[in-house]
């Protein structure tokens, strides 16, 4: 894949797309309160800063938890946003998480940080630069599982990190584009041979026992939980 495929595919694909518009209207509105400059610099400054500790709790102990596949109202949610991800990592249609879950969690997260910093202006604020530091980690997350290799050092360093995390083992290197809570809260690991090969990279511990214990994610997929992926060009799963 080249650069031009690459953002095509990025470019075109409608999660990306609704997510520039919601830019633009949170941006508008965050204007129309007629914000001060520390009104947009702060709330800026303190979503920059905060969202890669939410990415990491949020991907570490929520999405790799096992609470939600273990309850029937939650099953559904963690299959289409993480489970169908980790069996096939590769595949476009569940790369991107849904945006009926993403946006209120973005929303949730930051817009009451900014509302305290400066009223609805600042949470305004707020939302647009969380819903661009998704953009942005939706990107370098393209690069890390499409068929394009890049050629800085850093980007190319970043994917390795996180196909360890894909291929190797799933309980480390959470990170998407910034590793620092990795290395701050133990969860860091630079090479396969830093650890042995986990056995439920691809099914994030659903496995058959798991199944039989809890199917309703085995029956939304149709089938029992694999312990490798399809590959990019496997069929789209359900969802």
């Amino acid at each position: 894949m080249s650069l031009p495929q690459l953002w095509m595919a990025y470019l075109t694909y409608p999660t990306i797309l609704l997510y520039f518009a919601l830019i633009v209207v949170a941006s508008g509105l965050g204007v129309y309160f007629r914000p001060t400059f520390s009104q947009f610099i702060v709330p800026t400054l303190a979503v920059v800063a905060i969202y890669p500790l939410a990415w990491y709790a949020i991907h570490r102990f929520i999405l790799h938890g096992r609470w939600l596949y273990r309850n029937p109202l939650t099953a559904s949610l963690w299959k289409r946003v993480h489970f169908d991800h980790h069996q096939d990592p590769h595949l476009l249609d569940v790369l991107f998480g849904s945006p009926a879950n993403t946006i209120p969690t973005i929303a949730i997260i930051v817009m009451p940080i900014g509302y305290l910093i400066g009223g609805w202006s600042s949470s305004f604020i707020a939302l647009a630069v969380g819903l661009v530091m998704t953009c942005i980690y939706e990107f370098f997350h393209c690069i890390q599982h499409l068929a394009y290799k890049p050629r800085w050092q850093w980007v190319a360093k970043i994917k390795q990190l996180h196909v360890l995390h894909h291929f190797h083992d799933e309980d480390g290197n959470y990170g998407i584009t910034n590793y620092v809570p990795d290395r701050l809260f133990g969860s860091f690991y630079k090479n396969a041979r830093a650890r042995a090969r986990s056995a439920h990279v691809f099914d994030l511990g659903y496995d058959i026992e798991e199944a039989k214990r809890y199917p309703w994610v085995m029956r939304l997929t149709g089938a029992p939980p694999r312990e490798r992926p399809d590959g990019a060009n496997g069929s789209k799963r359900s969802a």
